[in-house]
C-alpha cells in the first residue's frame, strides 16, 4: 500500500479543501480501505475503472450509509489524482451513491400519548394552555411552527377545523376532533385573556411580545414527557409522528394522511406506512402464541 500517496492525499484536503481533521480521517480510512483491496487483489488502483471500483464497493458489503461515504471518499480521492496527472479523468464519477435510508421515527402508543396529554396541570392558565396546545398537536398532527404561530381567526370550533399555514405559505383545512375542540375553548375562556396580555393576534402567547417560540414548547414537551413517566426521548414533532401513525393504523388512507399533514410529496408521508408495519409486528410478537 502506497503510505506516501495516502499522506499527499490527505494534505491536500487539509490545506486545499480546508476539511476537518474529523473528515479527513474518514476520507484516509475509506482510501486506505481501497488501496488494501486493490494490494490483496494483485490490481493497480490506477488502472480500475468506475465498472471495477463499483464492484470493489458492492464486496464489501457494508451499510448504506457507509457505503454513501465511500463514494464520496473514493471520487473525491480520483479527482486528486486526475489533477495529479496519476489518472484519467472522470474515473470515479460514475460511481452509484447510495440513498442512506431514512431511520424510523419512534412513535408514541395510545396510552403514552393519554398520559403526556394528561400531565399539564389544568387548574393553572399556563396549565390549561399546555393541555389545549398537546391537544390540538395531536389532533392535526400540525407542525410545531404552525402550532405556535397559530392566530384566533384560523380557528373555526364551531365547525370543527383550522386552517394551517404551512411551508411555502400554503394553507390547508385540518379537521378537529371534539375532545381539541373543547379543550381550546375552554383554554380561550379560562386562560387565554389573563395570558395575552393586551396582545390578542397570537393564540399561544410568549412570555414577551409575539408568540411561544419553539425553543420553549420543546422545553414544555420534554417536561411533560418525564411527568407522564415516558422514558424514550421525546419532541414535540413525537405527536406528529403519533398522529399520521394512528391514523394509517386504524385504516386512514395515505393521501389523506399527506393532505392533513401538509406533505408535498407523498414519499415523505410513505415512512409512517413502515412505522405502522414495524408497530403492527412488533405487536404480534409481543401477543400471539405462535409468534
Amino acid at each position: 500500500m502506497d503510505l506516501d500517496l495516502l499522506d499527499r492525499f490527505c494534505d491536500h484536503l487539509l490545506l486545499g479543501a480546508g476539511l476537518a481533521e474529523r473528515s479527513i480521517a474518514a476520507y484516509r480510512s475509506d482510501v486506505r480501505a481501497l488501496l488494501r483491496a486493490c494490494a490483496d487483489g494483485g490490481q493497480d488502483w490506477q488502472s480500475l475503472d468506475g465498472a471495477a471500483l463499483q464492484t470493489l464497493l458492492a464486496q464489501e458489503g457494508l451499510a448504506a450509509g457507509s457505503r454513501a461515504r465511500r463514494v464520496a471518499s473514493w471520487r473525491a480521492f480520483y479527482r486528486w489524482a486526475a489533477a495529479e496527472s496519476l489518472v484519467a479523468e472522470g474515473v470515479a464519477d460514475s460511481l452509484r451513491r447510495p440513498r442512506a435510508q431514512r431511520p424510523l421515527p419512534r412513535v408514541l402508543g395510545p396510552e403514552q400519548v393519554e398520559a403526556l396529554l394528561a400531565a399539564p396541570d389544568v387548574g393553572t392558565p399556563r396549565g390549561l394552555r399546555d393541555r389545549a396546545m398537546l391537544e390540538l398537536l395531536y389532533a392535526t398532527g400540525l407542525r410545531v411552527s404552525e402550532l405556535v404561530g397559530l392566530q384566533p381567526p384560523q380557528l373555526h370550533l364551531d365547525a370543527g377545523y383550522l386552517l394551517a399555514e404551512g411551508k411555502g405559505d400554503k394553507q390547508r383545512l385540518v379537521p378537529l376532533g371534539a375532545p381539541a375542540v373543547r379543550w381550546v375553548e375552554r383554554y380561550q375562556r379560562q386562560a387565554w385573556p389573563a395570558l395575552r396580555g393586551g396582545d390578542a393576534r397570537w393564540l399561544f402567547p410568549g412570555r414577551g411580545r409575539g408568540p411561544m417560540t419553539r425553543q420553549n414548547f420543546w422545553r414544555l414537551i420534554r417536561g411533560y414527557a418525564l411527568r407522564a413517566g415516558i422514558a424514550q426521548s421525546l419532541s414535540p414533532h413525537g405527536l406528529r409522528h403519533a398522529f399520521a401513525t394512528h391514523l394509517l393504523e386504524n385504516g386512514a388512507d395515505l393521501r389523506t394522511v399527506q393532505m392533513l399533514l401538509g406533505h408535498k410529496d407523498l414519499s415523505t408521508t410513505q415512512i409512517y406506512t413502515h412505522v405502522a408495519q414495524a408497530r403492527l409486528a412488533q405487536m404480534h410478537a409481543q401477543h400471539h402464541p405462535r409468534a
